[in-house]
């Protein structure tokens, strides 16, 4: 949501303010002085607030994906590598095959110190680059202090690993049938992967803090900021978890790492890797709920950053480009209607009133927001839709190719991978490869919040599409509800042809609604006529509506008001939908930091807006609620505010007795 002039009136009354201030008596004191600066700089800060708010919804989606997905991605995958790099140090990286023998129970073949050296100093820069990004994100360590150290240590890391694996292979050892590479080794080359992606993203996020396209500050939510934190306490329940289980059941380290990757993500392989002894098993009922819990708050962290950061950016941006060529695609006549209609215009020139007008603008913005909202939704299902069916073919690819050994055919990985992305785990194939374990436990923890992801996309789509059609066909067969069974078949009709065949009657019951306010704001627009004589009945009028608007807030879905009420709480802040003065023809393409046209009337400022204008309410990442209520609350603190300092005047004028 954008700010329709309020920042103005608040300016105007700041300036008025202060004229105040300096008609008073010497005698005021400086405490009082103090309280009106406080409060002229609280009333400030809601304008740049209210202006940073419209910017936002201007910056291109490159400029979000830089300033905070890439840093959320970064703070994700960063101690994923770390651990990883802590995966392909605790295991030599080359293995004999004896005979009869598989290469997952080969025999070690030691490396040489220097490159256990160079592992462990990698790991070492690592996580300190892990550690300076997280401190970053908490605003322990400044933005210009921690991204050189978090870039360059993650690109060092990078580089050394991806030295050492291109090195290890012929280091007094030739690949044959009796040699293979370990679970270290392809743990070591996942990690130097991740390090270079990365290093490479928090770059773009470096690059765009340095040209001021965002601030130098991550601008995150609370569960953001965390989703690091979360991220790190799951990985290391993690390892640790596979260190008490390597010791308890016999297993290598890394087995044991596989083996409680898809414990905990509830896949259930069933393959030899199980719990043999009653510790084991006893171990197993708290470890695995623990585990479950802690990724529930990485998902959820996930989640909300996907469906909620993500998923409202794209439909602000999908608004802002159908708003732009609806407004192109209109002929001049069409153009003509949404320029503002004068006072001064005669009868003749005048087919319509001003409100009307602006009536017909908000229905048809309110059309193109309906739209948006629900190309937005179908477009993320189709997104995270392929980024599923990805993660499954890509997946089941590598598998075939891992278990060649196994001799596995293509569709017998699709079969592999499919059941184990849904979290089936039947356990008549298993992987046995050691290329194939360490990239089962990379692709299964992508694949889990990729899956619960799709499954909301759906929720709000397909299964919504389901879910309304059996409560229609349950109200025309055998659970009628309180409509007639004709109006129900004509709703139904209504949602599959889009109003195709039913828009007249829609549009005269909308019409009907539109032009009859609430019983409650009906009786409210009477009493609005007294409010400049009256004015406290003014700040009972905003107290009131403040305290319905918040029930409105806090309960859901997200409502949306019609026109007649959006006419009277613009009446509360101070906006008059019947007169032309603060209202404009809307701009095609706004650019970021662009000024308003402003016009001079009675020696005020007044910016003007339109309801097909990027400053229009029904724009932006707020809810129309939350709109409302931040600028009633900012009305009433100016109306008291003034009002405050008036009283003081006049107390201040008053002969002593």
């Amino acid at each position: 949501m954008n700010d329709p002039g309020l920042a103005d009136a608040i300016e105007r009354d700041s300036k008025a303010v202060e004229g105040n201030l300096h008609d008073m008596d010497p005698g005021l004191g400086g405490e009082e002085e103090g309280v009106a600066h406080q409060e002229d700089a609280q009333f400030a800060n809601e304008s740049t607030a209210a202006k940073k708010s419209e910017e936002d919804f201007l910056l291109p989606n490159w400029y979000w994906m830089f300033s905070t997905a890439f840093p959320l991605i970064a703070g994700t995958f960063g101690p994923m590598a770390s651990a990883f790099s802590i995966c392909a140090l605790v295991q030599s990286w080359r293995v004999t095959i004896p005979d009869g023998g598989t290469e997952g129970h080969g025999i070690k073949v030691p490396d040489p110190p220097w490159l256990l050296a160079i592992n462990a100093v990698s790991l070492g820069i690592a996580l300190t680059s892990n550690l300076s990004l997280l401190l970053n994100m908490a605003r322990r360590v400044p933005f210009r202090i921690a991204q050189p150290v978090t870039i360059i240590g993650w690109f060092a890391s990078s580089f050394l690993l991806i030295g050492l694996v291109g090195a290890a292979p012929k280091i007094k050892f030739s690949l044959a049938e009796d040699r293979a590479l370990t679970q270290a080794f392809y743990y070591g080359i996942i990690a130097a992967a991740l390090y270079f992606i990365v290093a490479s993203l928090m770059l773009c996020t470096a690059w765009g803090a340095y040209y001021s396209y965002y601030p130098r500050e991550f601008q995150l939510t609370m569960s953001q900021r965390t989703l690091m934190l979360q991220t790190i306490i799951f990985l290391v329940y993690l390892l640790a978890g596979s260190a008490v289980y390597a010791h308890i059941e016999q297993w290598e380290f890394l087995d044991a790492i596989f083996w409680s990757d898809f414990t905990l993500l509830t896949i259930g392989i069933g393959d030899y890797l199980v719990p043999k002894t009653h510790l084991g098993r006893g171990l197993l009922f708290p470890y695995a709920v623990g585990g479950i819990i802690i990724l529930g708050l990485v998902i959820g962290s996930i989640r909300s950053l996907v469906l909620e950061r993500a998923a409202t950016k794209m439909g602000n941006r999908m608004l802002e480009v159908r708003r732009e060529k609806a407004i192109k695609k209109m002929k001049p006549e069409e153009k003509k209607r949404l320029e503002p209609i004068t006072h001064a215009q005669t009868r003749e020139e005048r087919d319509i009133s001003e409100h009307e007008r602006r009536k017909a603008e908000f229905e048809l913005m309110r059309h193109l927001q309906e739209s948006a909202h629900r190309e937005r939704r179908w477009v993320s299902l189709l997104i995270s839709a392929m980024v599923w069916m990805a993660l499954w073919f890509l997946g089941a690819l590598t598998f075939f190719y891992s278990e060649r050994n196994q001799q596995w055919s293509y569709f017998q990985s699709l079969y592999f991978a499919y059941t184990s992305l849904l979290t089936i785990g039947y356990g008549d194939f298993t992987l046995l490869s050691n290329s194939g374990k360490p990239f089962f436990v990379f692709w299964s923890l992508c694949a889990v919040p990729a899956l619960t992801i799709l499954i909301s996309n759906m929720g709000d789509t397909l299964i919504k599409g389901v879910k309304d059609g059996t409560i229609w066909l349950g109200k025309v067969t055998v659970l009628p509800g309180e409509s007639p069974i004709m109006d129900t078949l004509r709703h139904g009709a209504s949602k599959v042809t889009r109003r195709r065949f039913t828009d007249r009657d829609d549009h005269q019951d909308k019409e009907k609604q539109l032009v009859d306010p609430p019983s409650e704001t009906e009786s409210e627009e009477i009493e609005f006529e007294a409010l400049q004589v009256n004015i406290a009945h003014r700040h009972y009028l905003i107290a009131k509506e403040i305290r319905r608007v918040l029930e409105h807030v806090h309960s859901g879905p997200r409502r949306k008001y019609s026109y007649a009420e959006w006419t009277w709480y613009l009446r509360l802040i101070g906006e008059d939908e019947a007169s032309e003065r603060t209202h404009r023809a809307p701009m095609v393409n706004p650019k970021h930091g662009v000024q308003d046209a402003t016009t001079h009337g009675e020696g005020d400022e007044v910016k003007q807006w339109s309801w097909m204008g990027h400053r229009s309410p029904l724009m932006g990442g707020e809810s129309e609620s939350e709109w409302i209520l931040s600028r009633l609350t900012v009305t009433l603190e100016e109306l008291l505010h003034k009002h405050h300092l008036e009283h003081r005047k006049d107390c201040d004028k008053k002969p002593s007795s």
